[in-house]
């Protein structure tokens, strides 16, 4: 019961203990009072009935003294007079059967009033006339208690109604800060921590509000503070300190998650000899500024181009990882950083397309990082042999279809919803038992399975990504996936579904309708969060408010702020899978329980990635992770 409704219920029943008291006393009171007038009444009219009577009695008239009894009989509350005659004994009786109007029959059945009786002897003179008793009937005490009591029932009920209103209302503006500290100490058991609460005047509330502001305070520091943490240890072992790039340590973990990923693109080397004639001229703090200079133009103008990912790897290397690109958008970005890298050669007084070289290599099927690694480095080398700025790594994989084939494959895919699927369990750190199972999707093309490998990039690249979305969601529910276990089925969303509004649209109402929403839960991609965040927000509400769940996935892939976790308050973060591929180290093992920290206190489970053997699993035990999925337990068919 809420405090609220304890003090109202006090004093409701504080207040009807004080009703019903002084409603028993005007009761009690009001009967005695009409008692002891009924008495006075009966003794007054039995005195002047004996005084009136005597001359008829001395005269023996008894049609007078019937008719004078008669009068006063029938003027009053009377039930009966008898009159004895004291000389011959001879006895007359009057009785009355008055009518109570208006006093219930149970109400008189009470029996509140006693039958009062008067008896007195009429004498004239010395000698006894005759003997009168009257007897009074209690309708008058009846009907006055009875109007009393109603009238007192009205008015202590519209009191006792217009009580109640102002105790709600009293207690509703009293209590209003107890009610705000009980919704900011909700909002802070979420991690929410909004603007402070205002200070009530009442002095007993004000220092709880005050306790309860300080201790947001001091969450709020202690978030921040392990925010502030992760943000200095990556700059620590992940960033080169020179060109403020990414280091090598950090492109290999993406180069590992990259190519576990569906994804397309390609990976370029270089090689900037002219730095060192730059080192040799005018010093390392001129090459280090050039270094710097070089690196922030590179940024503002390949990021245009494509996402991708420019990393320092050693003194005058830098590697290039186009995330999601043909090898259409791939030559233009690798002519975009000529460009620039000739711009800032002419700046430091070098000759342009000389002194520097790049290697390119395209991603193709079941690639390695050796794969990769070993190509890029090849075509590199066959650059700088050759004396030219650039040289592609031939493969002799032919691409399937041109883009616009792929278009149409994939639009009929969806519409006719020719996919396949396998689901990969995520099982708990301490128990053996699955905690979700993540689906992953082929596409039937003719008599070919296409992987999510092959056809992904394109459905982002043709903006296909929320109808795919649709169509898997629709697939899965209509197919009875969610009913063939406990555990809820964790569904990648694409970045296309993250902003289209007409997709949150058709979410909201799928799962208003769907009985077994929450066991679906949806993995956004940390990059999407960054990139709209505004977008993320509305569609987490959406997830949310219909009882499904929601994670991040590739949680501490981007360098930013983490405090987007206190406002879209993910039920779990899935760690990037390069986590699961760095070296083991003193300052990896820090960054990562940073990580763990910041997700932990917000009371968010954390679910490792990229898991292949259990040595792997037992590194991230000292973070005391919640759970953990990868090749260890490779995805299975899904028979439909």
């Amino acid at each position: 019961m809420t405090l609220f409704r304890q003090i109202y219920s006090l004093l409701f029943g504080l207040f009807l203990v004080v009703v019903i008291s002084l409603a028993y006393v005007q009761f009690t009171e009001t009967q005695s009072f009409l008692t002891k007038q009924m008495e006075s009444d009966l003794n007054n009219t039995s005195h002047s009935l004996g005084i009136m009577l005597v001359p008829d009695l001395e005269a023996g008239d008894i049609v007078g003294a019937e008719t004078l009894i008669n009068v006063i009989f029938e003027g009053g509350y009377y039930q009966q007079v008898k009159l004895t005659w004291l000389v011959d004994g001879k006895q007359q009786v009057w009785e009355n059967d008055v009518k109570i109007e208006g006093v219930p029959q149970w109400f008189i059945d009470l029996g509140f009033f006693e039958t009062i009786k008067r008896e007195s002897t009429i004498t004239s003179g010395w000698i006894q006339l005759a003997k009168l008793e009257i007897t009074a009937h209690p309708g008058f005490g009846y009907n006055e208690l009875w109007r009393t009591l109603t009238n007192a029932i009205i008015v202590i009920s519209i009191l006792f109604l217009l009580a109640i209103m102002l105790a709600r209302f009293g207690l509703t503006w009293i209590l209003r800060p107890l009610h705000e500290i009980a919704e900011h100490a909700a909002e802070i058991a979420q991690r929410k921590f909004g603007p402070d609460m205002a200070i009530p005047k009442t002095s007993e509330l004000k220092s709880v509000v005050e306790a309860f502001n300080s201790m947001s305070h001091q969450l709020k520091q202690i978030f921040s503070s392990l925010d502030e943490e992760v943000t200095e240890l990556r700059k620590k072992n992940l960033v080169d300190q020179v060109s403020k790039l990414p280091n090598r340590q950090y492109m290999m973990g993406r180069l590992n998650s990259w190519l576990s990923e569906p994804n397309n693109g390609s990976l370029m080397m270089a090689k900037f000899d002219w730095l060192e004639e730059v080192h040799s001229k005018y010093g390392y703090q001129v090459r280090d500024e050039t270094i710097r200079l070089l690196s922030e133009k590179m940024q503002e103008h390949l990021d245009e181009i494509a996402p991708s990912v420019i990393a320092r790897i050693a003194a005058y290397e830098f590697a290039f990882l186009i995330t999601s690109a043909e090898q259409e958008q791939s030559s233009k970005y690798l002519h975009t950083l000529i460009r620039t890298v000739n711009q800032e050669i002419s700046k430091a007084g070098c000759k342009p397309n000389e002194q520097f070289a790049i290697g390119i290599a395209q991603r193709t099927d079941n690639m390695t990082v050796s794969d990769i690694l070993a190509q890029t480095d090849n075509a590199l080398q066959k650059a700088i042999a050759d004396n030219k700025v650039f040289h592609w790594f031939e493969s002799n994989e032919k691409q399937l279809y041109t883009r616009e084939q792929w278009r149409e494959h994939l639009s009929a895919a969806i519409s006719s919803k020719k996919f396949l699927f396998k689901w990969q369990p995520v099982y708990h750190t301490h128990k053996d038992e699955v905690v979700q199972r993540e689906l992953y999707c082929q596409v039937t093309i003719g008599d070919k399975e296409i992987h999510a490998g092959q056809f992904m990039p394109y459905v982002e690249l043709l903006s296909l990504g929320s109808m795919l979305d649709r169509c898997l969601i629709e697939t899965i529910v209509d197919n009875g996936l969610l009913e063939r276990n406990d555990e809820p089925i964790a569904i990648n969303l694409t970045f296309n579904s993250l902003s289209d509004t007409g997709f949150h649209r058709w979410l909201n109402k799928f799962l208003r309708n769907t009985q077994l929403a929450q066991r679906i839960v949806f993995d956004i991609p940390e990059a999407g969060v960054y990139s709209d965040p505004d977008a993320c927000q509305a569609l987490c509400n959406i997830i949310r408010d219909n009882g499904a769940h929601f994670g991040i996935d590739h949680f501490g892939r981007q360098f930013g702020s983490m405090s987007y976790l206190q406002n879209l308050r993910p039920s779990y973060v899935k760690l990037d899978q390069s986590f699961a591929y760095y070296d083991e180290n003193e300052h990896n093992s820090e960054l990562c329980r940073a990580l763990v920290n910041v997700a932990r206190g917000l009371d968010i489970q954390i679910i490792v990635t990229g898991i292949q053997e259990q040595p792997q699993l037992a590194r991230f035990e000292p973070l005391k992770t919640n759970a953990y999925m990868g090749y260890i337990y490779p995805p299975t068919r899904v028979e439909l």
